[in-house]
């Protein structure tokens, strides 16, 4: 499929270079990689492919750039980033389509990606004139008590595909607010929206060496040394737990301030007191939100016996008319996948749900063309051996099982070992505390499908990782607490 002329203008405005110091610069090696349209699985484009060398050389336009950044005005900080609030704001049919091209996902969800990503320059430009200490007197009376926040200095950043743009703005956000620099690797199958968004804040007024990207197919290779480096003070990643772990591994060598956002597996309660209606609407949101591909994302379905046929249809009717296609056709709900191998990982998991005596109410297969699309899915009657219930599924299918109490469904939720996100519907007040307190996760949707929120603390527990971003607790990520004792 040949792109148009709108599709390829929006492309070229992308230089497929890296931003190393304010300057856009060919890879050390002169390799470059394709970018692929997961909707054909034709390519795009091709960017650098970064090296090692090229990764230092970010670092090293970092280290050099932090302390005159850190000691920029905290107005001149917001500034920047309520400027870029607007200009993404301003280009959101463009960034929203570039998303779309390299990722798949339906321009309505692009742009509402944009809007959200947004959100958090906005958030963080108001936090870049909160990061207070404090003074009080000592306890004994004879001293006083000084706490300063600083910034914890340069900053690595791993950046996933699903989320292009968001997952950077939340981190780049609040580094920009704290006053750290730093170095970006955004995943190799989505480059073009870093990449984009790094030139806009350059346009923003972001000064030279603050923001380096260093776009490459392996990213194991460029981080390790700028993990291993010294100079390099806080890693945040967002992505799977397997990664994760090796990831806080090699920063415990300097002892690097980590963030951590890691796999989930979130459960979806519904209790026979539930308003049914808002129940599905919430579940839509909460499954088909990026196609499923979000860490946040509904998994497996825990409904109460007494409800669970009738939601599997009702769930199964608004999945089965969902439309499935490239998403740059406006009217497409869903589109491809991200690869074959993420599809095949999907129809995988529903082949071996439906072996130990699933049924597939709607969808349940691959759809024929070029592509990596997979039919949204519903399946009932799943047992509690199969692996759909215990493994992260990214994809467009709703596992639905049954409970008959309270406390079942508040184990069989916590029965993972990630903890993430969960979902709970019930119109009774007590229920929702008592459940609310405890299920074993970061984030709760009560009574809705969605808890994103720029102003908000997302994260997890157990192996879903740690740290938080957004909210007021967002910021403090990139801050050191320095005290001072005062003898008086």
């Amino acid at each position: 499929m040949t792109t148009t002329s709108q599709e390829q203008s929006v492309i070229d405005s992308v230089d497929g270079k890296l931003l190393i110091g304010g300057e856009w610069r060919d890879a050390s090696g002169g390799e470059r990689f394709s970018v692929e349209d997961p909707s054909t699985g034709e390519s795009l484009c091709e960017v650098a492919d970064g090296t090692p060398d090229d990764a230092t050389a970010a670092l090293d336009a970092a280290v050099s750039a932090q302390a005159e950044w850190a000691a920029t005005a905290p107005n001149e900080r917001s500034e920047i980033l309520y400027s870029a609030f607007t200009a993404l704001t301003e280009k959101i049919d463009d960034l929203a389509l570039l998303m779309t091209l390299e990722m798949g996902k339906s321009l309505a969800e692009s742009k509402a990606e944009i809007a959200y990503s947004a959100e958090f320059f906005r958030w963080f430009s108001g936090e870049a004139l909160r990061a207070a200490g404090y003074y009080k007197p000592a306890g004994n009376g004879t001293g006083r008590v000084l706490v300063m926040r600083q910034p914890v200095g340069p900053c690595y950043f791993i950046t996933p595909w699903n989320f292009p743009t968001a997952m950077g703005t939340r981190k780049i956000g609040p580094a920009i607010a704290a006053g750290c620099t730093m170095v970006i690797k955004p995943a190799q199958q989505t480059p073009l929206s870093m990449l984009a968004l790094g030139k806009l804040l350059g346009e923003c007024g972001l000064p030279d060496g603050v923001l380096n990207i260093v776009t490459s197919t392996s990213s194991g290779d460029v981080s390790g040394p700028v993990i291993g480096d010294g100079r390099l003070r806080k890693l945040s990643f967002t992505g799977s737990t397997e990664v994760g772990r090796k990831l806080i591994a090699q920063s415990a060598e300097n002892v690097l301030k980590v963030s951590m956002e890691l796999g989930g597996n979130a459960p979806f309660l519904v209790f026979a007191d539930a308003d049914m209606d808002a129940a599905i609407e919430g579940a839509m949101i909460a499954k088909m939100r990026n196609v499923g591909e979000a860490c946040t994302s509904a998994n497996r379905f825990h409904v109460h016996e007494s409800l669970a046929e009738e939601f599997a249809e009702k769930l199964a009717a608004k999945m089965g008319a969902l439309k499935v296609g490239r998403g740059t056709e406006e009217d497409t709900d869903v589109g491809p996948l991200i690869d074959d191998d993420q599809r095949s990982k999907v129809a995988e998991l529903v082949e071996d749900a439906v072996g130990k005596g699933a049924e597939a109410v709607v969808g349940g297969s691959r759809v024929d063309g070029p592509g990596y699309f997979y039919e949204p899915t519903v399946l009932s009657g799943v047992t509690d051996d199969a692996r759909v219930l215990g493994e992260e599924i990214f994809g467009p299918v709703a596992p639905v099982a049954t409970f008959s109490d309270d406390d079942e469904a508040v184990a069989a939720a916590n029965d993972t070992e990630f903890g993430l996100v969960s979902y709970v519907y019930t119109n009774d007040l007590k229920r929702s505390l008592r459940v609310c307190e405890a299920l074993e996760t970061g984030m709760i949707g009560l009574n809705q499908g969605m808890v994103s929120n720029a102003g908000a603390p997302f994260g997890g527990v157990k192996q879903s990782g740690n740290g938080r971003e957004g909210g007021n607790e967002g910021i403090h990520e990139y801050l050191e607490t320095k005290y001072v004792a005062i003898n008086l």
